[in-house]
């Protein structure tokens, strides 16, 4: 049995647009649909619930990074010993369908059903953060520093264009202020000065399309760690030119390396902002930690050629 959770706010609406289109193709591929429209964050909860109870296998999201950052922690929180395991999709319709280019799923939304037909249950990898005395999880990729400040002005326009993306993040670049950090993995310190960003990944690509951890899997049970330090406005958007394409690692001011607990510390009495697959927070120290394998995602075989 297969529920598809629709969230009608992903990319301005465009979900119940293409609803209609959807629709047909889903029951072609898919026995026994549980459709649910979900318009608040906590009515999530409550259908991984009731699909339980049914005996639900597989839950594929028609939204976009948000929606799955919604749907693990839903899923995962209320998941109990000895359950048998249920298995997310997803078809990508939100801004910036970051996650999905990780898993290789098409970007159309029709080609998409297709290929989650052909997809099998898959282990994978989950974030979690600890911060302000509580826990959240992610799926793709946290992010310190400047990328909180991107998500705040996307979250800001309603009607989200291919665009929206790039001129939040290049006007966020020319006004912040890198801050101090200092990062530890696994307890041993990697980077203390002042940075851009600080990502710990578990997918590969952020921002819309900006390839920031070209070597990260999401089921190799470590983070993929890159800090890009304070540098001039013109180096900082050079790097970022480089980076959608992932030529930014090993490039000068750039660090990376792998660690299943990552910590991140901002200087005494200041708090660094955070963005959680697409979602801002802030703390003045978090910590992140790898749950190797604690959720199935339906996946298919990536090819070398299939990488970038």
């Amino acid at each position: 049995m297969n529920l598809i959770v629709l969230n009608p706010h992903a990319r301005g609406g465009r979900t119940m647009r293409i609803w209609p289109r959807l629709e047909p193709i889903l029951l072609e591929h898919f026995n026994d649909l549980i459709i649910a429209v979900t318009r608040r964050v906590d009515e999530v909860a409550q259908h991984i619930d009731k699909a339980r109870a049914v005996g639900v296998e597989r839950i594929i999201v028609v939204g976009g990074d948000g929606t799955n950052h919604v749907l693990v922690n839903a899923l995962l929180s209320s998941s109990a010993p000895g359950e048998p395991p249920i298995a997310i999709g997803q078809i990508p319709i939100g801004t910036g369908r970051d996650w999905a280019r990780t898993l290789n799923i098409p970007l159309d939304p029709v080609k998409a059903v297709h290929w989650l037909a052909e997809a099998e249950p898959h282990p994978c990898d989950v974030g979690r953060v600890t911060l302000n005395g509580q826990t959240r999880l992610f799926l793709n990729i946290a992010s310190t520093g400047v990328a909180a400040n991107i998500d705040r002005r996307v979250n800001r326009v309603a009607n989200r264009k291919p665009w929206t993306f790039l001129r939040a993040i290049l006007t966020s670049l020319i006004q912040y202020r890198p801050q101090h950090i200092c990062v530890t993995l696994d307890g041993i310190p990697f980077y203390t000065g002042s940075s851009y960003v600080a990502a710990v990944a578990n997918g590969r690509w952020f921002g819309h399309g900006i390839l920031a951890a070209p070597d990260a899997a999401y089921d190799d049970g470590l983070f993929d760690v890159v800090v890009l330090e304070g540098m001039s406005r013109v180096q900082v958007i050079q790097r970022l030119a480089q980076a959608y394409k992932g030529q930014h690692i090993g490039k000068p001011k750039v660090h990376h390396a792998q660690a299943r607990r990552v910590e991140i510390t901002a200087a005494p009495g200041e708090t660094l902002g955070l963005d959680l697959d697409g979602e801002p927070d802030q703390a003045q120290h978090m910590t992140f930690e790898l749950l190797p394998a604690a959720l199935y995602v339906l996946a298919k075989p990536i090819s070398p050629a299939q990488i970038t």
